[in-house]
C-alpha cells in the first residue's frame, strides 16, 4: 500500500524516532515503536481490508466531527492515542494526518 504523509514532521517522526514538533511524542519510545509498526502494516498491505483484520490496531470509520477520515490505535484499548488518516481503495493510498489524544474526551 502507497502512504502518503500529509505533515512532514510526522513522517519524519514515523522514519526517525525523533522531530522537534513532536519532541514530547519523540521521548515516549514506546509509542514510537507502536507507530513504526502500525505504519509497517500499512506499507506491507495490499489494501485497507488488510489492514482492518490485524484486529489489535481497532480500525474503524470515523463519523460526525470526522466524518471521512478512518482510524486506527496503536495501542489498542490501553492507551488514547489514534492515527487519524484518509483511506483511498481504487489507489490504495493512505494519507496520515495526525495523533489525537483527545478521543472520547481524554484530556491528557
Amino acid at each position: 500500500m502507497i502512504v502518503i504523509f500529509e505533515d512532514k514532521d510526522l513522517k519524519e517522526l514515523i522514519e526517525t524516532g525523533s522531530n522537534r514538533k513532536y519532541k514530547d511524542i519523540a521521548r515516549d519510545k514506546v509509542l514510537i515503536t507502536k507507530l513504526i509498526r502500525t505504519y509497517n502494516v500499512f506499507i506491507h498491505s495490499l489494501n485497507i481490508k488488510e489492514v482492518a483484520t490485524n484486529s489489535y490496531l481497532h480500525y474503524e470509520k470515523l463519523k460526525h466531527t470526522y466524518t471521512g477520515l478512518s482510524s486506527v490505535r496503536p495501542f489498542g484499548n490501553q492507551r488514547i492515542e489514534r492515527l487519524l488518516f484518509i483511506e483511498d481503495e481504487d489507489k490504495i493510498t493512505v494519507k496520515l494526518l495526525e495523533i489525537d489524544k483527545t478521543h472520547y474526551g481524554n484530556k491528557k
